[in-house]
C-alpha cells in the first residue's frame, strides 16, 4: 500500500476536461429503485448521466465564528495560526510540532487505484480537487464575552503553556464582535461572561451582525465569508404556526421583536448575506422558516452538533454490531467534561437539546435491519452528561453496548474514552468550512435536465461531521460513519469522472484475471503468496501486520 508524498494527479480519461476555469466530468450514476409487486420486490437498476463543473479559482476565504472566544473558537484559531507560523514547543514527552491531524480533509486520504504492482496507492484528501488552504483562512467573530483571543485561550486552558506563550502576541489582538445573549435560551450560570453584548431590538441586533458580515468581507477583501456557530447550546425553539414556520413569518417574528433564538438570529443575518451557515450545536436553530429561506436565497445551511468522540464511536460501534448480526438491545452513554460547554449542559433544557442530538445516531442502523428488530422496536438508549470542573476539556466517556447472540447468549461491550473535546472539534470545524466552499464551486446538469444546478441549500453531504445530520425534505437520514465519509469521497471522486470507491478488488479475487484487468495488477498466483517474516518489534511482540506468529518462543516444559 502507497501513500503518495506528492498531491497533485491527473485523470486520463476522454471524459474528463481541465481547462483553465473548470474541471469538467462525465458520471454515470448507477443506483438502483425497488418497487413492491404482490408481494415481490422489484429491483430496477437505473442509469443517469451526469456532467460536473467544479471552478479551479480557490477565493479568499473569511470564516466567522459565534462564540468566537469559547474553547472551540479559540482552539480552531489557534491550531491555523500555529501552523501557518511552523510553531513546534516543548512537552514532557518531547517537542511537538503543529498539524492538521484529526481533520478529514488534510490528514485523510483516498485511494486512486491500483498500481502495476497491483498495490492501492493514496493521495491525500483535499488533493482530489482544488481547496482552500486552511493556513489562508481569516478569522473574525462575535462572543458575549470581551476577552480577546489570547485571554480566551488561557481560560480555556487546552493548549500546552509552550504553544500559549508563542501564540499570545498573535491572539491578543484579535477581539470579538459584541453577540446577541438572551439568558432565558442558555444556563443561567452563563450570566457572568455576558459583558460584550449587541444592545437594540431583535431586528436592531438582526441589522447588526449583517453590518458586521459585510465591516468583516470589506476590511479584509474576502471574496466569501461562511458563518459557524460554536457558541452555547441553547434549549429547544418550539416551531409554532405564525411564527417561525415559514420564511416571511420567521422575519416578521424578528421584526416585531417575537421569540426567536440567537443562532436562529444569526442564522438568518447569514442567510440574507448570503453566506453559508453551520450549526456546531444540538438545538433546533434552522427551523422550518430559516430553512425555506436559505432555498428562497440558494444559501447553504448545515447542521446540527459537532460529532467529536462519544457519538463518532457509537456511530461506528452500532453499525459495526448491528451490520454483523448481532441484535443490540441497549446502549448506555455516560460523559461528564469540566469545560465551560459542561457547565452550560447542567442546565435540564440545555441538556434535553443534547440528548436529543446524542440519542438519534442509532435509528439508520436500526431501520437497516428488520431481520433483527421487529417495526418500532429499538434499543433502550440512555444519556447521561454531569458538570465534574477538575476534568476541564479532558471530557471522559464511559459506554456500554449489550446485544444478543444467537440461542439466548449476550454479548457486552464496555469502553472508556477520554476526549480532548476542543482539539476533537476544531478539525471538524476546519473540514466543515473547507467542504462547504468546495461545494459551493461545483455545479451539475443532467443528460435529462440540461440546465446547471448547484447542491441542495440543506448540504447533507456535511454528515459525516455532524451528530444530527440536517438532510432534505424527504432524504433518508444517514448516522453510520463509513457511509458518510464514501458519500464524500465518492462523490468528489465523481467531480473527476471516477467511478465510486467500492472496495470490491475483483482482479485480486479471479482465477484468471480478465485482459482488460491485467494492466491493474499482477497475474493470478496458483499458490498463496507469503510475506517475508518481520522482525520482532522493539516491544518484544512477534508477528506480521496481520498478527500471524514469525517466531514462536521455546516451549519451556513445567515440573
Amino acid at each position: 500500500m502507497e501513500a503518495a508524498t506528492a498531491a497533485e494527479f491527473v485523470v486520463e480519461s476522454p471524459d474528463v476536461v481541465y481547462g483553465p476555469e473548470a474541471i469538467e466530468a462525465q458520471y454515470e450514476y448507477r443506483t438502483t429503485h425497488v418497487s413492491r409487486e404482490g408481494g415481490i420486490l422489484k429491483v430496477h437498476p437505473t442509469s443517469t448521466r451526469f456532467t460536473f463543473r467544479t471552478t479551479q479559482q480557490v477565493p479568499r476565504l473569511g470564516v466567522m465564528l459565534v462564540g468566537w472566544g469559547g474553547n472551540n473558537g479559540s482552539t480552531l484559531t489557534a491550531a491555523v495560526l500555529a501552523n501557518r507560523l511552523r510553531l513546534s514547543w516543548p512537552t514532557r514527552t518531547g517537542r511537538k510540532e503543529a498539524n492538521y491531524y484529526g481533520s478529514l480533509t488534510q490528514a485523510g486520504t483516498v485511494s486512486l487505484g491500483l498500481d502495476a504492482e497491483g498495490q492501492e496507492v493514496h493521495v491525500p484528501f483535499r488533493a482530489l480537487l482544488p481547496m482552500v488552504a486552511p493556513d489562508n483562512l481569516v478569522f473574525d467573530g462575535w462572543d458575549i464575552s470581551s476577552l480577546n483571543l489570547a485571554q480566551a485561550m488561557r481560560r480555556a486552558q487546552v493548549l500546552d503553556w509552550g504553544l500559549q506563550e508563542q501564540l499570545w502576541p498573535h491572539m491578543e489582538v484579535l477581539h470579538p464582535r459584541p453577540s446577541v445573549y438572551m439568558p432565558e435560551f442558555i444556563a443561567a450560570n452563563q450570566g457572568a461572561r455576558a459583558d460584550n453584548l449587541i444592545p437594540g431590538t431583535r431586528a436592531q441586533q438582526l441589522d447588526q451582525i449583517r453590518k458586521d458580515i459585510r465591516d468583516f468581507r470589506s476590511s479584509k477583501g474576502l471574496d466569501k465569508v461562511i458563518v459557524l456557530w460554536t457558541a452555547n447550546t441553547e434549549r429547544f425553539c418550539d416551531v409554532v404556526p405564525g411564527r417561525n414556520d415559514t420564511a416571511e413569518n420567521l422575519l416578521r417574528t424578528i421584526e416585531v421583536g417575537e421569540e426567536v433564538s440567537p443562532s436562529t438570529l444569526f442564522a438568518v443575518a447569514s442567510i440574507l448575506e448570503g453566506c453559508a451557515f453551520l450549526n456546531g450545536s444540538p438545538q433546533n436553530t434552522l427551523v422550518p422558516g430559516a430553512l425555506e429561506l436559505a432555498w428562497q436565497h440558494r444559501v447553504f445551511v448545515g447542521g446540527d452538533d459537532f460529532k467529536t468522540g462519544q457519538t463518532k464511536v457509537k456511530s461506528v460501534l452500532v453499525d459495526f454490531l448491528i451490520g454483523s448480526g448481532l441484535k443490540t438491545m441497549s446502549i448506555v452513554s455516560y460523559n461528564h467534561l469540566g469545560n465551560n460547554d459542561g457547565q452550560n449542559l447542567s442546565a435540564p433544557s440545555q441538556f434535553r437539546s443534547k440528548e436529543v442530538s446524542k440519542s438519534s445516531v442509532v435509528d439508520d442502523m436500526v431501520l437497516s435491519n428488520p431481520v433483527l428488530y421487529a417495526p418500532g422496536e429499538e434499543p433502550d438508549h440512555c444519556v447521561v452528561i454531569k458538570y465534574v470542573p477538575y476534568v476541564g476539556d479532558s471530557k471522559r466517556a464511559l459506554d456500554e453496548y449489550t446485544s444478543e447472540l444467537m440461542l439466548g447468549g449476550t454479548n457486552t461491550l464496555v469502553l472508556h474514552n477520554t476526549c480532548e473535546d476542543s482539539l476533537l472539534a476544531a478539525p471538524i470545524m476546519l473540514d466543515l468550512v473547507l467542504l462547504t466552499e468546495l461545494c459551493q464551486r461545483v455545479s451539475f446538469h443532467t443528460d435529462a435536465d440540461p440546465e446547471p444546478q448547484g447542491f441542495h441549500p440543506v448540504l447533507a453531504l456535511l454528515g459525516f461531521l455532524f451528530k444530527a445530520p440536517l438532510v432534505p425534505p424527504g432524504s433518508p437520514v444517514v448516522n453510520a460513519l463509513f457511509r458518510q465519509r464514501s458519500c464524500i469521497e465518492n462523490i468528489l471522486r465523481a467531480c473527476l469522472g471516477l467511478p465510486p470507491q467500492n472496495h470490491m478488488l475483483l482482479e485480486h479475487k479471479m482465477e484468471r484475471p480478465d485482459p482488460a484487468l491485467k494492466s491493474m495488477g499482477p497475474t493470478a498466483c496458483p499458490m498463496p503468496c507469503k510475506k517475508p517474516p518481520v522482525p520482532a518489534a522493539s516491544t518484544g511482540c512477534t508477528g506480521d501486520a496481520n498478527g500471524h506468529p514469525q517466531d514462536e518462543a521455546p516451549h519451556t516444559p513445567t515440573t
